[in-house]
Order: structure tokens, then C-alpha cells, then sequence
């Protein structure tokens, strides 16, 4: 198996279906799952094993007590981290993700903390959506969409 490339981030997740799903579909892409604690649950529930279904066991997860710990250890380089947000000023479709990508998501309350998006205006992208009765989406559904669109877009698809 190779390593992975894309690198999925969770920062301080709330709801244990969201993080199992995520990381089934890290399982189906060979793609690795970094989460940044607290978290809204603990990873031994149910909840995350059910989502995860049999899969769970086979996830590359990489877990960090803190966002600073996150960059003191893996030192991304800036034009490697990609945030989605909902209120992002650019459309998921524009960038060219990097080979070694961290595609950053925030927990499904309140999204990324202002302090890690903090100078970041320019890698700050959303998931359009045309109907402005829809608030937000499902933060699995996002994290599916995304990682689809950054893998064709390396691919040149």
C-alpha cells in the first residue's frame, strides 16, 4: 500500500458519525486521517465504529492534542493547507491542491477558530451551494466532495 498524500484534517470534531464516516472514505482513497483534540466524543464509541463500519480498524490516524501541535510536528508549508469554510471566499473548483495537500475542516458547530484562520484570507475556500435556504451541509458530505475535487484536480481530470 502506498503512503498517502492528501492528508484529511479534523479540527476539534463534534459528532462521532461525522469523524467514522470521514474516515471510511480516508480508508476507500488510502488517504491519511489527522485529528486535532478536543473532541466532542471519544473515539471508542459506537457511533464512530458503526460509520466507520469494519474499515475503522484500517484508518491512518494520526491524532494532535492542539493546532500548534499539529504545525510544530508536521511544519506544512502554507501553500500545502487548504480550509473550508462555509463563508470561504473562493470556490473549492479554483485552486490547484498540492500533491501533499492538508484539506482542514472545522467542528460542525462553529467551524475553524478564528486564530488558525488568522492571515489565512487567501486559503480559505467553500463548497457552493445555489439554494440560499441551506445553511450548511453535513461536514462528511463536504469531506467527500472536497477530497473527490482536489484528487481530480491532480489528476488533471
Amino acid at each position: 500500500m502506498s503512503e498517502p498524500c492528501l492528508k484529511m484534517v479534523l479540527v476539534t470534531p463534534e459528532i462521532p458519525y461525522n469523524t467514522g464516516a470521514i474516515g471510511r472514505t480516508c480508508v476507500a482513497l488510502n488517504l491519511e486521517l489527522i485529528l486535532i483534540k478536543p473532541y466532542g466524543f471519544s473515539l471508542d464509541e459506537k457511533a464512530v465504529r458503526r460509520a466507520g463500519t469494519d474499515y475503522w480498524k484500517h484508518v491512518h490516524l494520526t491524532e494532535f492534542d492542539s493546532w500548534q501541535h499539529f504545525v510544530n510536528d508536521r511544519k506544512p508549508p502554507r501553500d500545502s493547507l487548504y480550509f473550508f469554510e462555509e463563508h470561504g471566499a473562493q470556490s473549492v473548483y479554483e485552486p490547484e491542491y498540492q500533491e501533499n495537500a492538508y484539506l482542514v475542516f472545522g467542528c460542525e458547530s462553529a467551524g475553524l477558530p478564528a486564530a488558525i484562520l488568522d492571515g489565512m484570507d487567501d486559503r480559505v475556500f467553500h463548497l457552493p451551494m445555489r439554494n440560499p435556504l441551506v445553511r450548511s451541509l453535513n461536514l462528511a458530505n463536504v469531506a467527500t466532495a472536497v477530497v473527490y475535487q482536489a484528487m481530480r484536480n491532480q489528476l488533471g481530470a
